[in-house]
């Protein structure tokens, strides 16, 4: 696997190292020994699938507060999605910055997400189809949304949503947004 540092302390794009022969070709999607290596999370408790049927559906910026705060690894598997991160971390000098990655069945790049960052994308084809493992188990109650559109954050989507959910598009606004406190 090869890790890329995004701009974001902490965040990655992963991109698979194939072996190819007349047949296909064989990766890893998970290697504990490379992930320990690059000093990531190797401990996975969940693994989430979803999928979004129509072009310019957006899911997110969601988030888990403290104690609760996910690593996220994400793939997508089937179509194409403008995946993105926003800092939430306490104290980070990049605290409110976003990182926007296409992740696809083409390019088969994944994306690493730590704790303490908000998560969303907006899919680029139909019937996108997203894998990602998660370190925590979800909790309802210290979740959060980061609103899709802050004016401070200034994500550039790809495209213009055409599906949101109510929940999505009345996120709240980073001004609104307790900073994640995380433990060392």
């Amino acid at each position: 696997m090869k890790f890329e540092q995004t701009s974001l302390k902490g965040n990655f794009l992963i991109n698979l190292e194939k072996k190819e022969d007349d047949r296909g070709f064989f990766a890893r999607y998970f290697c504990e020994k490379e992930f320990s290596e690059h000093k990531l999370n190797t401990k996975w408790v969940q693994i989430n699938n979803s999928e979004s049927k129509k072009i310019g559906t957006l899911r997110g910026l969601h988030y888990q507060r403290e104690s609760c705060a996910e690593i996220k690894l994400v793939r997508c598997l089937k179509g194409a999605i403008w995946d993105v991160v926003v800092d939430l971390r306490d104290g980070s000098e990049t605290f409110g910055k976003w990182f926007g990655a296409e992740l696809s069945d083409k390019n088969r790049t994944m994306m690493y997400i730590p704790k303490g960052f908000a998560h969303g994308y907006i899919t680029l084809k139909p019937n996108s189809e997203i894998l990602y493992l998660v370190s925590e188990f979800y909790e309802p109650k210290a979740e959060g949304t980061l609103v899709w559109n802050d004016s401070k954050v200034k994500i550039s989507w790809e495209i213009k949503p055409k599906v949101i959910s109510d929940k999505d598009a009345n996120g709240d606004a980073l001004d609104k947004i307790v900073p994640i406190r995380l433990k060392n």
